[in-house]
């Protein structure tokens, strides 16, 4: 007897900008809910469609019967510290009721595939700091990841 796995992870395209950027923002929104307002004016669709569109960012969706259930989202950057060109994970959301399943792993597991098919030497990852993220560095680490110091930004006006 044969089992069919009910989870399909698949390459979007522009025509998953609805989707990509509705999962991104369910993530956005769990991590700074106060954020709403300014999340809700980064009109994600059409940038997801746009950076989708000119290549600037892939994306990795995950469904369960066709509902979507997980995105992952990443592109690449160059640097000397990293011998050249690398890939970076924007974002990784797996909706709460399949945390836990390994859905993640298979999302990680996809995004290296395209690593190596791009001929990238590592992929890296910014995890949310503070102890209410704690569960998922460990996610991360237990994939892999090395921690390699905090990331921080500065918003150009």
């Amino acid at each position: 007897m044969t089992t069919t796995d009910p989870i399909a992870i698949r390459a979007a395209d522009p025509r998953d900008a609805i989707v990509v950027a509705m999962l991104v923002t369910e993530l956005l929104l769990e991590l700074a809910p106060e954020d709403a307002a300014q999340i809700d004016g980064l009109a994600l669709p059409a940038l997801s469609q746009q950076l989708l569109g000119a290549g600037k960012i892939q994306a990795l969706l995950a469904f369960e019967h066709g509902e979507p259930v997980a995105v992952l989202t990443l592109h690449e950057c160059a640097a000397l510290y990293a011998g050249g060109r690398f890939g970076e994970i924007s974002e990784l959301y797996v909706r709460p009721a399949w945390r836990a399943s390994g859905l993640g792993q298979r999302l990680i597991d996809a995004a290296l595939d395209i690593a190596r098919q791009q001929r990238w030497q590592r992929l890296e990852v910014g995890a949310p700091a503070g102890q209410q993220w704690q569960r998922s560095r460990a996610f991360y680490q237990a994939n892999g990841f090395v921690e390699t110091g905090p990331r921080l930004r500065r918003l150009i006006d």
